[in-house]
């Protein structure tokens, strides 16, 4: 009998053991749909963690993605990290034990300004949506934002006798609707207004979309509406800007020998962009609207032009316009700004822009520092080429900048004096009409001035 009743024991004890086995290899756990985005305007690329391992790296400011490999009905640490510094990282959200629920989608979002971080999670019911149809939940993630009507609409249509879709305050969001796919307009008013503080234009709504819109701030420098749309779609994510926002773009005139130039847009030598510019000077930042220009820099006062080239410029975005290289091979380099200001760092950018130093090595050090045993924070950098934004910690730095190789210092900046939130440029240029020939110099944009 006793021997019976431990049989059936231990049976049971292996029904139960395989049971609890199941879980991972008999029974099937759907994945929870879980996506995260970055919405805090003023803080550095994070890492998004899940039980203390990286899941996703270095996402950026108003970027979004899915997290993979989660099993719905199970619970997880999610914590969310700052990039510092020379790869640093500290933690600006603890862990958050999150169970996702099978049959709802979820979003994880970082937001407000990082002294204030805090997440925001967003769920809904997760559904198949038909192929004709899309369904739609926005999100109010801006803090700096007043409570606003969300207006949802056919291209062009008048909201003046329209009632919105709905009213949100910070952190609040709009249960998901469903409306057939097509092109839509979606605007943004203060509660109670109609005065119009984001305009999408006409968006194109795809069929079977399952989309969680969040508006974020406008973190850019260029354009006056105050927030921008970060579309999650479940994989990845896209921005929707304000349809009136405009194309910058600044031009430096860093060609030694080149007379001062003018530039001119589309042929109207009549009335040029910018009037004389002279060598190294540069122009503050110009808005102009989305399009294809062709661009000429002429010798200043007449149409002989020493380049012409076609430029696209993109609503949204900040570019630089370079004229480098002596006048005999003067070309335009154009490059992307991003002007974002960082609370956590300086960020700082440095442009080759000499035609005639060969390549060389930058040290960026403490002032007074004996570079002799240093080694280069970049070398062998050509003409023309550019170190990229670094992030710097705040403080005293010097760079020095000599041909590859060597240890002779041809550009010196001396002490220069960095702070967190602000953006740094440095192009090294030949000398001036007035310098001593065959020295260099820099050009300092941005907060440098």
């Amino acid at each position: 009998m006793v021997k019976r009743l431990l049989v059936s024991l231990f049976s049971l004890l292996m029904v139960v053991t395989m049971s609890g086995c199941g879980d991972d290899n008999n029974v099937f756990v759907k994945p929870a749909k879980v996506s995260v985005l970055h919405a805090s305007p003023d803080a550095p690329k994070v890492n998004i963690l899940i039980d203390s391992d990286a899941a996703l790296s270095g996402v950026d400011y108003a970027q979004g993605a899915a997290l993979e490999d989660l099993k719905a009905n199970f619970s997880y640490a999610l914590a969310i990290e700052g990039i510092l510094p020379g790869g640093a990282t500290a933690t600006v959200i603890e862990p958050l034990y999150l169970t996702f629920n099978e049959g709802m989608r979820y979003a994880v979002i970082a937001t407000n300004d990082l002294a204030n971080i805090e997440p925001l999670l967003v769920s809904a019911e997760d559904k198949v949506v038909d192929a004709d149809q899309v369904r739609v939940q926005v999100i109010h993630a801006t803090a700096s934002a007043p409570t606003v009507d969300i207006y949802v609409t056919a291209p062009g249509e008048d909201i003046t006798t329209s009632s919105p879709l709905g009213t949100l305050s910070f952190k609040e969001d709009l249960a998901p609707v469903e409306v057939p796919a097509g092109d839509y307009q979606i605007r943004i008013t203060a509660a109670g207004s109609k005065g119009v503080l984001f305009d999408s234009g006409s968006v194109a709504l795809a069929g079977g979309s399952d989309l969680m819109i969040a508006a974020i701030e406008n973190a850019g420098n260029n354009g006056i509406a105050p927030v921008q749309l970060a579309v999650l779609d479940g994989e990845t994510s896209s921005l929707i800007v304000d349809t009136n926002t405009p194309a910058s773009l600044r031009v430096i005139h860093n060609s030694p020998d080149a007379p001062a130039v003018d530039i001119v847009v589309d042929n109207n030598f009549a009335a040029p962009l910018v009037t004389a510019l002279a060598y190294p000077n540069f122009t503050p930042y110009v808005d102009v609207p989305e399009n294809t220009y062709n661009v000429k820099v002429a010798v200043s006062g007449t149409t002989t032009s020493v380049i012409d080239a076609d430029l696209t410029l993109l609503k949204a975005t900040m570019s630089s316009v370079y004229a480098v290289n002596t006048v005999a091979n003067i070309e335009p380099l154009i490059l992307s700004d991003d002007n974002r200001k960082v609370v956590t760092e300086a960020k700082v950018r440095i442009l080759h822009g000499s035609p005639t130093a060969g390549n060389v090595d930058i040290y960026v050090t403490a002032p007074g520092a004996d570079i002799f045993t240093a080694v280069p924070a970049f070398t062998d950098i050509p003409f023309k080429a550019e170190t990229g934004y670094v992030a710097l910690n705040e403080g005293d730095y010097q760079v020095r900048v000599t041909p590859t190789g060597s240890k002779t210092v041809v550009i010196d900046t001396g002490s220069l004096s960095l702070s967190t939130g602000n953006v740094y440029t440095a192009i090294a240029r030949d000398a001036t009409p007035s310098e001593t020939p065959g020295t260099f110099g820099l050009i300092l944009l941005d907060d440098f001035n």
